[in-house]
């Protein structure tokens, strides 16, 4: 009996030292259900769907390309206090979907190449997942960013195409040096 409450508490502490982002999802369901990697993510239980925008936590980040804030490592306790929300749209209808008003405080990623087989290349037209692992990737959980990942052929490519950038952006202090640290992988855009 020792040993199994032994064994337990080991877990416990394993668990803690290792904190997890809650992910929550509000999907528009505007994109072809079969490719959505929200809704794969859903269905692993990696992820929460909710179904109203008015239900995503008003504590949480929500990721939002037209943000004036960018998503910069300090970040973290905020994210693994309170989660971090992805609102999943067709990036043919963003411009119209991300200039509403949504629960939560705003945070834009830095640039980035999507690695999903629909965008592949382009700079920041990033799938949900791809946005998820990479705000991950940035506040230091970089293993919950290769465990949703890891549900997608193409999941590394990603990481691949995104190595050095992530791995900087994940060392700046502010957003400013964040700023900075983004022209110097993206001069152009």
């Amino acid at each position: 009996m020792y040993l199994i409450y032994a064994i337990l508490n080991i877990l416990n502490l394993m668990i803690s030292m290792h904190p997890r982002a809650k992910l929550i999802i509000y999907n528009m369901g505007q994109d072809d259900p079969k490719k959505c990697t929200s809704k794969k993510l859903s269905r692993f239980g990696l992820a929460k769907n909710v179904n109203r925008s008015r239900d995503i936590p008003r504590t949480s980040l929500v990721l939002n390309p037209s943000s004036m804030n960018l998503l910069i490592p300090s970040d973290h306790n905020k994210i693994v206090e309170r989660g971090i929300t992805v609102i999943d749209c067709s990036w043919k209808r963003a411009g119209e979907v991300f200039v509403r008003r949504f629960p939560g405080s705003g945070r834009r990623l830095p640039k980035l190449l999507a690695g999903n087989p629909v965008n592949y290349g382009h700079i920041d037209v990033l799938s949900s997942v791809e946005a998820f692992a990479a705000a991950l990737c940035i506040i230091g959980l970089r293993s919950q960013a290769d465990e949703i990942l890891s549900k997608f052929k193409w999941g590394s490519t990603f990481l691949t195409l995104n190595k050095e950038p992530l791995e900087s952006y994940s060392q700046v202090k502010d957003a400013s040096e964040m700023e900075a640290t983004e022209i110097e992988y993206f001069p152009i855009v």
